[in-house]
C-alpha cells in the first residue's frame, strides 16, 4: 500500500475485534510516526500506549469520573460554530447516529455512544499523546502531523484507528491516573486495533467538501 491508498482508506473506526496488535507493531508504529516534521525538530509530544490491566484501569477511572470545567483549550470545536463548519459537523453526526438507527431524539442513547469514546470504542490499544502546556500553536500543528503520521502508518499495517478529542474533557484524570509529569497535558487520544468490519457504525465514509469550496490555484497556467 502507498500513501495514495493510505490517505483514501483511513477513516475513524469505532467498532473493533478482539485481536490485539502486539507490543512489536505498537512500539514500531509509535516510533515510526516520530519521523514526523516538527518545527525546528522539537519533537514536542510525548506517547503513551495502553493495553491489558493499564488501558482496563484507566477506561474504569474515567467511566466513574465527571468531565473537567469546560474551557476553550478542552473543546474539540469552537463555541457558537459557523458556517459551513456547523453544517459539516452536523452532517457528520447525523450520518454516525444513521448508522446505529439512533434518531436525533434519543438524547439518552447517542450519549451512550458518546460515552464510548472513554472506552476507546472497544479498542485493544489506547494511545495517549501529551504535550508541554508551555507549547504554542505552531507545535500543536506538529502534534497533529504527528498524529496524521501515526493513522496513515496504522492503516498501512492493516490496522484501524479513530482520534479523539475527548479525552481532553478528561484531562485531569487521564494525567492523574497515568501520572503524566508537569506541565504535560493531554493533547488527543488514538483508539487502536483491528476494524470489525460486521459493525454498522462502521460503515459511515464521511464526504468531503469540493475541491473549489476550499482552495484555490493561482498563476499556473
Amino acid at each position: 500500500m502507498n500513501v495514495s491508498q493510505a490517505m483514501k482508506e483511513r477513516r475513524s473506526v469505532r467498532a473493533f475485534l478482539p485481536k490485539a496488535p502486539t507490543a512489536d507493531q505498537v512500539h514500531s508504529l509509535m516510533s515510526d510516526a516520530a519521523q514526523a516534521a516538527s518545527g525546528g525538530n522539537l519533537q514536542p509530544w510525548r506517547v503513551v500506549a495502553l493495553a491489558g490491566a493499564a488501558l482496563t484501569q484507566l477506561t474504569d477511572a474515567i467511566a466513574a469520573a465527571q468531565p473537567d470545567e469546560e474551557q476553550v483549550s478542552n473543546l474539540s470545536y469552537p463555541p457558537n460554530l459557523w458556517e459551513p463548519y456547523r453544517s459539516r459537523r452536523f452532517k457528520n453526526g447525523e450520518d454516525l447516529y444513521k448508522t446505529i438507527a439512533i434518531p436525533r431524539e434519543n438524547k439518552a442513547a447517542r450519549l451512550e455512544q458518546l460515552a464510548r469514546n472513554g472506552q476507546f470504542f472497544g479498542a485493544p490499544t489506547g494511545i495517549l499523546v501529551f504535550a508541554d502546556e508551555r507549547m504554542g500553536y505552531a507545535q500543536w500543528v506538529d502534534l497533529g502531523i504527528y498524529l496524521q503520521s501515526l493513522m496513515l502508518l496504522a492503516t498501512e499495517r492493516g490496522m484501524a484507528t479513530c482520534a479523539q478529542g475527548f479525552w481532553r474533557r478528561y484531562g485531569n484524570t487521564v494525567e492523574r491516573v497515568l501520572k503524566a509529569p508537569e506541565p504535560y497535558r493531554v493533547a488527543y487520544g488514538v483508539a487502536l486495533g483491528y476494524e470489525d468490519t460486521l459493525a454498522p457504525i462502521n460503515t459511515l465514509r464521511a464526504d468531503r467538501a469540493p475541491f473549489a469550496e476550499w482552495a484555490q490555484m493561482r498563476g499556473f497556467e
